[in-house]
């Protein structure tokens, strides 16, 4: 298995220079750490000027969003071989406010996942389900079918560079969040259901990671869990303290 995986998702926040202080400050309260991999998703306009800032520590970074095509007349998009280029090792792909305001599909997911992959980055790919769903007990059939979707034509060879994030929508900036033993119920789900597409040789380095009110006071109990490989953070990773003490989970727990 990979090292965890802590990303901070930035969303619309932080425009140059105020990213620009908070990547000097965690940069200082991560210093040594090398038993979790760091990522950052600041917005497209800050990712050149912070390239250079992370290059020489752990963290690193990470597109919000992406377009399938390589190039051509697509006003407001981005390709992979951009978000390389400007320094992203990672992507967000299907994050649910992507796919409730910008109405994106599970099949439009499943083109930027590979276009990701054929771009050299590494796909973060968001599950969840919403409350209605959750309640009415679709849970696992929702975000079995989400990830069935998103990886769909894919081979078994490329599955290692890929994350799934388990984020219930109902989670998302609410100051809710599902209970470790929730969230783990679901990792569980989703790692034999990834077993049963792939087989267990191809998907042992798969991380699934857990987002939705991440908080410093509740990422020990989350990350205590066996199938809960990391965490996908939101508002807290605009706080330096705050997601460097999520970083440091493993180490103060």
């Amino acid at each position: 298995m990979q090292k965890p995986l802590i990303a901070g998702n930035w969303k619309m926040n932080m425009v140059i220079n105020q990213g620009v202080d908070l990547v000097m400050r965690l940069r200082e309260l991560i210093k040594g750490i090398d038993a979790v991999e760091v990522v950052i998703a600041p917005p497209f306009t800050s990712i050149h000027h912070l390239s250079h800032l992370v290059a020489d520590s752990p963290i690193k970074l990470c597109g919000q969003n992406l377009f399938w095509e390589k190039s051509g007349a697509y006003t407001g998009e981005v390709s992979a071989e951009m978000l390389a280029a400007a320094g992203c090792r990672y992507v967000i792909v299907g994050h649910s406010e992507r796919r409730e305001y910008f109405k994106e599909t599970d099949e439009a997911v499943n083109k930027k996942v590979i276009a990701a992959l054929k771009g050299n980055l590494k796909p973060i790919i968001c599950v969840g389900e919403t409350l209605a769903e959750r309640e009415k007990g679709k849970t696992l059939t929702k975000v079995r079918s989400q990830v069935k979707k998103a990886l769909a034509g894919l081979a078994g060879s490329v599955v290692k560079d890929i994350t799934i994030a388990y984020e219930p929508i109902w989670a998302i900036g609410t100051g809710k969040n599902a209970t470790p033993q929730e969230a783990e119920e679901v990792h569980n789900a989703l790692r034999e259901h990834l077993f049963e597409m792939f087989g267990p040789d191809a998907v042992k380095d798969l991380r699934i990671v857990y987002g939705g009110s991440v908080k410093p006071d509740n990422i020990d109990d989350l990350m205590a869990q066996p199938n809960i490989d990391g965490a996908l953070v939101g508002g807290a990773s605009l706080k330096a303290d705050d997601f460097a003490r999520i970083v440091k989970f493993q180490h103060i727990a």
